[in-house]
């Protein structure tokens, strides 16, 4: 089967639901199908390169930074996406399209399936539906949802990747929504041991926007000053300054570390070296952090929301609060800083209920819908 991946993000640019993506791509490509990956050019990247079998051609939309798209880079990428992918189709006519996020992809999705016929999947990450990312929907996204409807009824199918996503998605557009849990590749540190740091270190990674609230992590461990901890912080975006002007000002330099950017690679060093994921969001599909937290066998403190629902067993694994802005993390985190024994146990657990997420999965379960879509048009 010849698959068209579309998608605004894809490795290196994009944050978890691109590395979601190229997993699946990657994963379908190992099960026998061709695979095209339609996404945004950035900098130094090659116009067009192979990647372990799967060929990626990047449009050129001005796209600045990789945490962060603009709403005039996306509409650059849809017009350059358009002409791209009808290039494609003419020469290598693929059997079915894979849209990734309504919008910006959708509307690629969307025109080339009216006019070639071709059928095309749609998966929703979270935030590409109103309120999914405030970023969009406080701005440019309101101008641009009453024009998305189409983009879902069109789709032969269409898939959340979480039951959180699903019912946010079923309030604004009534169409039919499979769930597909993301997944993770948590063989890899199946046989770790599991050993508490001394001191205990919180890790967070992400982009720095206003919906991930990474402002919080700091006030709160700021009253956990006389707990033994250490903080790494990793990502980048607009809300890095404000959170590392508060670092400043509540004097912890030498126990809040922010990276910046780091490779796929460096991130999973940094969580298998990791006791407690921290992730005072406002708003998560299904995090690939939370997953890949799992996988290495972290405690997880979270807000009550989204996705997060799914990897948090309350007083198994990790702790949920339902104000993401309040005080509600300091006693959870004061219990597992202080308590070894405790922190080690929920580690445990989280290793355990990584292997519900598991990354064939998630491949197999989608392989399956993309075949049914194809058997359907032939």
């Amino acid at each position: 089967m010849r698959i068209l991946v579309l998608t605004h993000e894809f490795p290196p640019v994009g944050g978890g639901g691109a590395q979601i993506i190229r997993d699946l791509c990657l994963g379908l490509s190992m099960n026998g199908h061709s695979l095209k990956v339609l996404t945004s050019h950035l900098k130094e990247l090659p116009r067009a390169e192979m990647i372990d079998g799967v060929e990626v051609l990047r449009v050129p939309c001005g796209r600045k930074v990789p945490y962060q798209a603009r709403f005039i880079e996306m509409a650059r990428y849809v017009i350059g996406g358009i002409w791209e992918s009808a290039r494609v189709i003419r020469y290598w006519r693929p059997t079915v399209m894979h849209v990734h996020f309504a919008v910006p992809a959708g509307v690629i999705g969307w025109l080339l399936s009216k006019f070639s016929g071709i059928p095309y999947i749609l998966t929703t990450h979270g935030g590409d539906v109103p309120s999914g990312a405030s970023e969009k929907t406080a701005g440019w996204f309101r101008w641009v949802y009453p024009f998305t409807p189409p983009i879902w009824r069109a789709a032969a199918k269409v898939i959340a990747v979480s039951e959180e996503t699903r019912k946010m998605a079923k309030k604004n557009y009534p169409v039919e929504i499979q769930v597909i849990c993301n997944g993770f590749d948590h063989t890899a540190f199946a046989g770790e041991e599991i050993q508490v740091g001394m001191p205990p270190r919180v890790i967070w990674a992400g982009r720095f926007m206003p919906e991930k609230n990474p402002i919080q992590i700091v006030q709160t461990l700021a009253r956990l000053c006389e707990v033994p901890w250490e903080c790494i912080m990793i990502g980048d975006g607009p809300e890095r300054a404000r959170v590392q002007q508060e670092i400043k000002r509540y004097q912890l330099e030498d126990r809040v570390i922010v990276t910046g950017w780091l490779s796929q690679e460096e991130v999973m060093d940094q969580f298998s070296r990791s006791d407690v994921l921290f992730m005072p969001s406002f708003i998560e599909g299904l995090p690939i952090v939370g997953l890949q937290a799992l996988a290495t066998g972290l405690a997880v403190v979270a807000t009550r929301v989204g996705g997060l629902l799914n990897l948090v067993e309350p007083t198994v694994n990790g702790y949920l609060v339902d104000d993401p802005s309040g005080t509600g993390f300091i006693e959870p985190l004061r219990s597992l800083l202080t308590d070894p024994i405790k922190l080690k146990s929920f580690r445990e657990a989280s290793r355990q209920l990584a292997k519900r997420f598991n990354n064939r999965s998630m491949i197999q379960s989608y392989d399956e819908v993309l075949l049914e879509v194809a058997r359907q048009t032939q």
